[in-house]
């Protein structure tokens, strides 16, 4: 038993000084909300404080010293009085450290946040404005409102209040003559949230009105949540945008504490499945580079979205009190957040991939693409994360445990820590929460409290966890059920102690092209992979360096399983480390059986892997036992495995009027594309720079068609060309990033074109005139049999063009256009 003292508590800590930020929901709002405890209140141990420690001695400790411009974080930054244009880039950074700083209560951390608080707090102009007088946009103003916020929680500075009051009866009269635009009308939940917080310190009922003006100024994302409308704005980039997307979902969920109606409260739902049916990855979050990618193993995830993904459930946790949403939050931080840094935390990745055998300088072909996006470097990629990432693990542990309206406390998300809060009529309690978890299955909490303290606790159990086991005082718990929040109400005595049981399970699940990701519980598991490391630059912060990262064993492994399960799995559990995040000490492993596929390899940029190929994938090679870590263990890795197996007989139809939404068995490679009034469409991709928009392709890759009839309705919507592909193999990011046919509409030139991509080459085999016009329909179709096409227009019995090639006999059909929206409707495939 964990020696606990109740009286080692004294009044002396900061959340104890803050029991006024027990400030729970005023009238009208929503009164069964549960509330942050005071920064400060939570402090993390084991494994995760070392998380917090690496920060500090890595790019958040750091920060200033490796972006010292004056744009950035020097000291003539305009966020400091100086001349620089820092617009968004302070802000986000103080968000964390502040968070950080106090989170490990450390004095350095804390006096390099003390300037930037101090000089936005008294430099606040007579009209409430605040933040560098030149700059004229809403949106950097919400991080560093935050960042006021998690302050004035841990210190009670009492210029706070007053600051932010000043600063929303500005922005409430303000706000029709300058209306939210682009970040600021995208993350208008942000500015949201913390006038609801300051509404509950002061009753302003002018603050309610501020919250109504902004959710009528943002976007409608609850429209876009519900029904997936994420590219239905044309050229506009905000809600295509990841990140955008990421941090909005907390805002129906903020905006149903002043309006109760079940759209409200279940849109982020809506738009996470909507999200993960469309473009979900393996680590609990869907892709975005930086619009949203579809579910290829080679799209990436951005470190701005794991963090703006994260605290949106953590919002939404406290106020929906909806068990499933921690599931989730525990499976983005245990996943994605460490897979996106350096082991030392010293450098990020502005893209990772679930599978990324490489780590190289060099273009991926992304709608943004940036050739150091995936390489470790604390200049990967664009500016914004390497600012906004700062506030992911202290934001995790800030709002793991909650205070809840009925005087008790509630766990959103396990991880060891120690909590001290006020239950009851302010009765002082600590928890000493013990674990190894997520990798490993129990956790004890110990609690020191005054004998007798009546407060109901509420225990998040996980969804995954068939047979989980709650124990108090050694004695079984009835009653405790999985997906729910299990609460006990009763007396509780210093010494008591609760121990949990969640068994792990090593599990399934299905991802892209059939193929399959491991997990077991929370954590979700990557091949171990040899490799080398080359440095290929040294900064002026010493310590600090770009390196890219190759494997040196081989990657491209199918799985051998058994009838829906995997047989002969084997976990291994080590010792525990400090950093378990360390591929090379991880403290648990999983042995299974593999064969490697030779065809498989590096797509044609020799920078990245081909996508998973469609499972089953046959293999003749041996036998050999793997090794999987967890993901986020890994700087490069293999998540979504094919299985080994016979190939599936190739089908003789097809059929897909796009009548439901987006079909998981088609998978796109560059662009974008959705799902609308039962069509589907290549999204705009204006605002892009990656080379893969250019030849926008969506492939059905379950399909393999030799001789057949293939016709689909085709509508250009713009100049280019849009068409049906078939005999497709090898698909990629890129225009001509293919092996295999393609036919194409074009308005523009007024020409049907049958051609082909060969070696990366685009080859016209025959081009006929035809009066295409855009934004009409035509029923395209192609007859193949051996080396001979025919092609018919619009139901004509005579082919308008016919052409022989031989170069490719087989393959899936798709859909592909060529610098050109379009729609596409009625795909109709036969074998001959």
């Amino acid at each position: 038993m964990v020696a606990l003292s109740f009286f080692g508590i004294t009044c002396t800590t900061a959340v104890y000084a803050q029991s006024t930020n027990y400030t729970f929901n005023k009238k009208p709002l929503d009164q069964n909300v549960s509330v942050q405890l005071p920064l400060g209140s939570i402090k993390a141990k084991g494994w995760l404080l070392k998380q917090l420690e690496l920060q500090k001695e890595g790019a958040t400790g750091m920060a200033e010293e490796l972006y010292p411009e004056d744009d950035n974080l020097g000291k003539n930054s305009d966020w400091l009085g100086g001349k620089g244009s820092g617009w968004e880039r302070v802000p986000y950074y103080v968000k964390g450290l502040v968070a950080l700083a106090y989170t490990i209560d450390d004095l350095g951390l804390k006096n390099k946040a003390q300037k930037y608080i101090d000089w936005t707090l008294n430099n606040q102009q007579p009209s409430g404005l605040f933040g560098p007088p030149k700059m004229k946009d809403w949106w950097p103003r919400m991080p560093m409102m935050y960042a006021l916020q998690s302050y004035y929680e841990a210190t009670n500075d009492k210029r706070v209040i007053p600051f932010l009051t000043k600063y929303f009866k500005y922005e409430l009269a303000n706000l029709d003559s300058d209306p939210l635009r682009e970040w600021g009308k995208a993350r208008a939940g942000d500015n949201m949230e913390i006038a609801i917080w300051l509404y509950n310190k002061t009753g302003d009922q002018a603050l309610l009105a501020l919250v109504e003006k902004l959710k009528n100024q943002a976007y409608p994302w609850t429209d876009i949540y519900t029904n997936n409308q994420f590219f239905f704005y044309g050229d506009d980039f905000q809600p295509k945008h990841m990140v955008n997307v990421a941090q909005a979902l907390k805002l129906p969920a903020v905006y149903a504490q002043a309006n109760a109606l079940p759209i409200y409260r279940n849109a982020m739902a809506k738009g996470i499945e909507h999200i993960m049916h469309d473009h979900g990855q393996p680590e609990g979050l869907g892709s975005g580079t930086e619009f949203l990618a579809g579910r290829s193993s080679t799209q990436g995830v951005e470190t701005c979205t794991v963090v703006e993904w994260m605290q949106s459930l953590e919002t939404a946790a406290r106020i929906l009190s909806d068990a499933s949403i921690g599931d989730q939050l525990e499976k983005v931080a245990f996943n994605a957040l460490p897979a996106q840094f350096s082991r030392d935390f010293k450098n990020h990745s502005y893209y990772t991939l679930p599978n990324q055998v490489h780590s190289v300088d060099g273009a991926q072909g992304f709608n943004q693409d940036y050739s150091t996006g995936i390489i470790s470097s604390p200049y990967s990629g664009f500016g914004c994360c390497r600012y906004n990432m700062h506030m992911g693990w202290p934001y995790y542990v800030k709002n793991s445990w909650v205070a809840t309206p009925d005087g008790g406390l509630a766990v959103v998300s396990y991880g060891p820590m120690d909590v001290e809060a006020l239950v009851a009529n302010e009765q002082k309690i600590k928890i000493s929460e013990n674990t190894n978890y997520p990798f490993n299955e129990q956790i004890k909490l110990g609690i020191a409290v005054e004998d007798g303290t009546n407060f109901p606790l509420s225990l998040r159990i996980p969804s995954w966890c068939t047979k989980p086991q709650v124990k108090l005082n050694g004695i079984n718990l009835n009653g405790v059920k999985a997906g729910q929040m299990y609460k006990i109400q009763r007396n509780w005595n210093n010494g008591d102690q609760i121990e949990l049981n969640f068994p792990m399970e090593v599990e399934t699940q299905t991802a892209v092209n059939n193929s399959v990701s491991i997990t077991r519980g929370p954590i979700v598991y990557a091949l171990e992979m040899q490799s080398s490391k080359k440095t290929i630059k040294n900064h002026k912060v010493l310590g600090f360096s770009d390196y890219e990262i190759i494997p040196t064993s081989a990657w491209n492994y199918g799985l051998i399983l058994g009838k829906g399960k995997i047989d002969n799995i084997k976990v291994e559990q080590g010792v525990m480390p400090e950093n378990p995040f360390d591929g090379t000490n991880t403290p648990i492993k999983l042995k299974l059986r593999a064969k490697q596929i030779p065809a498989w390899g590096l797509a044609y940029n020799k920078v990245s892997a081909f996508d998973v190929p469609f499972s089953p994938v046959s293999s003749t090679e041996k036998e050999e036992d793997i090794t999987l870590i967890p993901y986020g263990a890994e700087s490069i890795r293999l998540t979504c495995f094919p299985v080994i197996g016979e190939p599936k007989k190739a089908i003789k139809s097809l059929d897909e009027d796009f009548s439901q939404a987006m079909p998981t068995n088609w998978v796109f490679y560059g662009g974008g594309w959705y799902w609308k009034e039962g069509a589907i469409h290549s999204a705009s991709n204006s605002s892009s720079g990656g080379y893969g928009i250019h030849g926008s392709k969506i492939v059905a890759t379950g399909t393999n068609f030799a001789d057949f009839t293939y016709q689909a309705k085709v509508n250009v919507n713009t100049a280019g060309d849009a068409g049906l592909m078939f005999r497709v193999s090898n698909p990629a990011i890129g225009a001509d990033a293919y092996q295999g046919y393609y036919l194409g509409l074009n308005p523009t030139t007024g020409n049907i074109e049958l051609g082909k991509s060969s070696n990366q080459k685009w080859i016209v085999i025959r081009s006929v005139k035809y009066p295409v016009k855009v934004n009409s329909n035509y029923t395209l179709k192609i007859v193949a049999k051996g080396n001979q096409f025919d092609v018919f227009i619009d139901g004509a019995k005579q082919p308008i063009l016919s052409a022989t090639d031989s170069e490719y006999a087989t393959g899936c059909v798709g859909l592909r256009t060529y610098n050109a929206q379009a729609t596409f409707d009625d795909v109709k495939v036969r074998n001959l």
